[in-house]
């Protein structure tokens, strides 16, 4: 069976480096998981991508060597165990705002005795590489299960939401963790917001304090290294859509080709278009 190389390294207390994925593509999956990140998250929580489309995904981006993760829409049971018997090898859990919900989290993400995942399936052991036999004995060492701090409910149980057993990281959202303190829509994902740099530090240090591993996301890689030189160990960079239309927008004024309407084309703007 093919071990979690992602779950394996945030354990040992390093980084682990990914990117989030907003367009409902195998192709695209495929191209990217041919890169040398260690995860590849694919939103399904904002973006219109379905069951088979994510299991096609999941496939083509494991194939690279690459663990297929998705950002769910919500915690609820049923689509832990669809997105899980398709193929994913972790799981981003929406807005867990209380140890309650941290809780229910586990219990759909885990076999027996950890929790009460269904048994079932075959596609979440060819994931994986091996049998089923050998897939339930082991999934749940294998699975990484991220638990997502975006609500300033959240940073108010964050003891409670840590002493919760049986999940490996938490991974911050500044965008909506900065809305649900009022402090606006769409703020820099390294923001400089005395209150919001205090939430983001204490959602870190309770994080390891509990012995798991602490994630943001990040604007790209100048935003990775400095959140990595905080302490941060599970950090997406960006999104593939951020880089894309950054890249093309840059290539675009690079050309002088700048027809009326485009002229007035911001690139920051234009990659802010996708939020997190």
């Amino acid at each position: 069976m093919r071990a979690n190389h992602a779950k394996r390294r945030l354990a040992a207390g390093e980084p682990s480096i990914g990117t989030w994925l907003s367009i409902p593509s195998p192709e695209a999956a495929e191209f990217l998981g041919r890169l040398p990140f260690d995860w590849l998250t694919v939103d399904a929580e904002h973006n219109p991508v379905d069951i088979r489309t994510l299991s096609q995904m999941f496939a083509a981006i494991g194939a690279g060597g690459t663990a297929p993760m998705v950002r769910i829409p919500w915690n609820t049971p049923e689509t832990f165990k669809r997105v899980l018997d398709a193929g994913a090898w972790g799981i981003v859990v929406p807005m867990v705002n209380s140890k309650e919900e941290a809780e229910q989290a586990v219990q759909a993400a885990r076999y027996y005795p950890m929790g009460n995942r269904s048994v079932g399936g075959g596609r979440h052991a060819l994931s994986f590489n091996t049998g089923g036999k050998t897939y339930y004995e082991n999934a749940n060492d294998n699975i990484l299960l991220v638990l997502q701090i975006e609500h300033i409910d959240g940073v108010n149980n964050i003891e409670e939401i840590m002493s919760v057993p049986g999940f490996d990281a938490c991974f911050i959202g500044p965008n909506d963790l900065a809305a649900s303190m009022g402090l606006g829509l769409g703020v820099s994902l390294e923001s400089d917001i005395p209150e919001l740099v205090d939430a983001i530090k204490t959602i870190r240090e309770v994080t390891k304090k509990h012995g798991k591993a602490p994630g943001i996301h990040t604007s790209g890689p100048d935003g990775m290294k400095q959140r990595i030189a905080e302490g941060f160990q599970y950090c997406a960079m960006a999104s593939e859509m951020k880089f894309m239309l950054e890249g093309l927008t840059n290539s675009i004024k690079e050309s002088g080709w700048t027809p009326s309407e485009l002229a007035e084309i911001d690139t920051a703007e234009a990659g802010a278009t996708v939020r997190y």
